[in-house]
């Protein structure tokens, strides 16, 4: 599209705040899923479990969400995800047993998966190359901000004393599901015409395996899955890492949302140091230290000490999700973006199955604190990953077309589907 036919910022505002909410509603339910898995008897396997089936349905989705998405409109999947969100929510805390829970905590994560198909597609759709760093950026402060917000409320909402739990943790999962809906009054003409008419005359599709074998891609996938599931386990085993040192439901909610705040504050100045740093070296520099912190999250620290890690933590994991998309989309070729964009969250979700169940395993055998480590070795190996390849497909690309896929790039600037 011609930069003279490309829409205004206004739709980018309310992206954002239709994913604040949609993404305050999930972060809210999460914690209080695993409380209410805990008041119906589950143990730290099954908890695992029940993080790791969130991931499952849409571990299938994503890849034919995209092919439809590159080649039609986005916005759609919006309302769509927002209605499986709040389903899902409302659902699991009318749920009484933990294979319901499982089944809605499921329809939640497929929710999810089509919101940010939706979302993540329109903001490569409607921004120029130069744009999407920074509106990747921004994007992804909305999904920081529900962070935030949302395990506060959770662990406002969640009592343990006098055996509430079953009952406040039914009544967080229900407040979520109204949180959700808000995200609703924000999707309104959100998506440019021009924009979607052109998706409808893109290239035919581009092979999977073609697209996964171009360079950046797969380094923007494994750095995004590492990413991702470091929040995740933090978010379903905070909880059960409070119960196990005796810290309160409401100050669990206080530490993972200082989290968030980090990222928010990493995301408002992403621009300026990614400018003075260079991507590849970003990505490698706040992997490592994230792994480090991971596994850190295990020892026997003060709460105080915990809140620090977390903060610091929180920073360096708030560059990976937003520079892994500008990766992937301007490594993919220009007709598969959608599609490229779905293959990470692929990555993402198998990472969101697999971590889970892996973390679950080794709660069992060897205590709550060797998911954390766990998850430090899968930064870690993300960290040398974003090293050598990580940053190379979406940093500075060249001035003239290169062959391969990435000799799309030009024709971008004037199809960006």
């Amino acid at each position: 599209m011609p930069p003279e036919q490309r829409p205004g910022r206004g739709w980018l505002l309310r992206l954002v705040i239709a994913f604040a909410f949609a993404q305050g509603a999930v972060s809210m339910a999460r914690p209080a899923v695993s409380y209410r898995a805990l008041s119906l008897g589950a143990d730290e396997r099954a908890i695992g479990v029940i993080a790791g089936v969130y991931a499952l349905l849409p571990l299938f989705a994503a890849v034919p969400l995209g092919r439809r998405t590159d080649h039609g409109r986005c916005a759609p999947l919006l309302p769509v995800g927002v209605v499986l969100i709040g389903g899902g929510c409302a659902l699991s805390g009318t749920s009484g047993s933990l294979t319901a829970l499982a089944a809605w905590s499921g329809v939640m994560g497929l929710g999810h998966l089509c919101f940010v198909i939706g979302a993540q597609s329109l903001v490569a759709r409607q921004s120029a190359p130069a744009e999407q760093d920074r509106n990747f950026g921004h994007f992804t402060i909305g999904a920081s901000l529900g962070q935030l917000v949302g395990p506060i409320a959770a662990g406002y909402l969640i009592s343990e004393r006098d055996g509430a739990m079953a009952r406040t943790s039914a009544l967080a999962l229900l407040v979520s599901a109204a949180v959700a809906a808000v995200s609703l009054t924000s999707l309104w003409r959100i998506e440019h015409r021009r924009a979607a008419g052109a998706a409808r005359k893109a290239a035919p599709k581009v092979p999977v395996g073609s697209i996964l074998r171009t360079r950046g891609v797969p380094a923007g996938i494994f750095i995004s899955l590492a990413v991702l599931s470091a929040t995740d386990i933090l978010t379903a085993y905070l909880p059960v890492v409070g119960e196990h040192r005796g810290i309160a439901p409401a100050t669990v909610g206080l530490l993972l949302s200082l989290r968030a705040a980090a990222t928010i504050a990493c995301r408002l100045v992403m621009t300026p140091v990614l400018r003075l740093v260079g991507r590849a070296a970003l990505l490698s520099v706040t992997c490592l230290l994230g792994g480090l912190l991971c596994a850190a999250v295990a020892l026997p620290v003060p709460v105080w000490g915990l809140a620090v890690m977390l903060a610091v933590l929180g920073f360096c994991l708030g560059f990976g999700q937003p520079l892994s998309m500008t990766t992937v989309v301007q490594a993919a070729p220009a007709a598969a973006r959608s599609t490229a964009l779905a293959l990470r969250l692929t990555g993402n979700r198998l990472g969101q199955v697999a971590a889970p169940a892996a973390a679950g395993l080794t709660a069992g055998v060897a205590g709550t604190a060797a998911p954390f480590v766990m998850l430090g070795a899968l930064l870690v190996g993300a960290a040398g990953l974003g090293l050598r390849g990580g940053g190379t497909a979406a940093a500075d690309p060249p001035p003239g077309p290169a062959p391969g896929p990435r000799a799309e790039r030009p024709r971008a600037r004037r199809n960006p589907t």
